[in-house]
């Protein structure tokens, strides 16, 4: 039941669609336009360098706030699986951000929303994903491929820090932590399928910082 209530938080807050509010303050609907994606890049590419950031930052706060409500209320009762219950509460916070019960379940990739997560659940991983993905956006400028890579290397992480003893569970829920996370993991790729097609036959569009070139993400 515990694990209901954190995946049901979380996808409350993930309903929080930073690009759509963004967009309909411009009197549009951002999935009507560029690659039609409620996401931080699509925002960038739409209404620029400044709606980008701030999708960013709501996108990721959004799954920051939902993890923090779940510590606050389970850190008595179930304190000794609270990062297993964090990561569910994540979990549903990209669901409720990829697909939105209100706006037909047409929502973003969960990319920033997942930033927020790692970012409440283990800094440490967090570092390590933020040098791999700007590493690999500077030699490729391809936002899909620095996600993708990203994710991977979180899930790498979390698995190789679980089984070094880090977060204090015993062997049935670590496992269980690692298996929440490949399905987040292999939700986030199923989600850049298109762009993983685009990547292998070359066609995938690059960002530029300096020019916010748009990415079909």
């Amino acid at each position: 039941m515990e694990r209901l209530i954190c995946l049901a938080i979380g996808y409350v807050c993930g309903l929080f669609q930073t690009s759509y509010i963004i967009g309909r303050m411009h009197k549009t609907d951002i999935r009507e336009h560029g690659s039609g994606n409620a996401g931080t890049t699509n925002a960038l590419r739409t209404f620029g360098k400044k709606a980008g950031a701030l999708t960013l930052l709501g996108d990721c706060l959004k799954c920051v706030i939902s993890i923090l409500l779940v510590k606050i209320l389970f850190r008595e009762s179930y304190g000794d699986i609270l990062p297993l219950l964090s990561l569910y509460a994540a979990a549903g916070c990209v669901l409720g951000h990829n697909f939105p019960f209100y706006l037909n379940f047409r929502g973003g990739k969960g990319i920033a929303a997942s930033v927020g997560m790692i970012l409440a659940f283990d800094w440490r991983i967090f570092l390590i994903c933020a040098v791999l993905f700007f590493g690999l956006f500077f030699a490729f400028h391809y936002v899909s491929l620095c996600s993708v890579c990203s994710y991977l290397g979180a899930l790498i992480c979390m698995i190789v820090f679980g089984e070094m003893g880090y977060y204090g569970m015993d062997r049935m829920h670590t496992f269980e932590l690692y298996g929440v996370m490949a399905v987040l993991t292999a939700l986030a790729i199923y989600r850049h399928r298109a762009n993983i097609g685009r990547l292998i036959n070359g066609t995938e569009n690059k960002i530029f910082l300096g020019k916010a070139r748009g990415e079909k993400e």
